[in-house]
């Protein structure tokens, strides 16, 4: 379970950062990655984590899935509703850990909530900063970026009538 889990956010992740490498975005293959995405998260929606963390990498792959894919069977702001409540029960259960940081920063990306991204600032203040791995400094900056571009679907009215 844990490794479908990680296959999901790895893939996910991979629809939310597909060309910003700066390689070209071919349709057909940005299309199957969205298509197997979303698929994959319903396959998952489902299942709960044995234990906390388990749990834990269910709602991120979750997170992560429905809001890098293009598709809706009409029901994806219900499984992000319920893959946030989830998330609720589990975070208390977490040890403060990469983990947590990534769950409680995509959290934040849904909702924008200031409790969250002050915990999450918290245990990034606790790491051993001339020791930072690939995956802390990445979720350092994909949090800088949710907090500097709060509101990325802002709806824009013509007011120049």
């Amino acid at each position: 379970m844990n490794s479908n889990s990680s296959s999901l956010f790895s893939l996910a992740h991979d629809l939310l950062t597909c060309g910003l490498d700066g390689s070209p975005i071919y349709a057909d293959q940005f299309t199957r990655l969205n298509r197997d995405v979303y698929e994959r998260a319903i396959e998952l929606y489902n299942i709960h984590g044995a234990t906390a963390e388990e749990e834990a990498e269910l709602c991120l792959g979750l997170l992560v899935a429905f809001a890098a894919t293009i598709y809706d069977n009409g029901c994806k702001q219900e499984y992000i509703q319920n893959v946030l409540d989830r998330s609720w029960e589990v975070l208390p259960k977490l040890s403060a850990s990469l983990l947590k940081v990534r769950l409680l920063t995509y959290c934040y990306g849904e909702i924008y909530d200031e409790e969250l991204i002050q915990e999450a600032h918290c245990i990034i203040n606790s790491w051993d900063k001339s020791s930072l791995t690939l995956d802390q400094i990445e979720i350092m900056k994909e949090l800088k970026n949710i907090e500097e571009n709060p509101y990325p679907w802002e709806e824009f009215t013509d007011d120049f009538k």
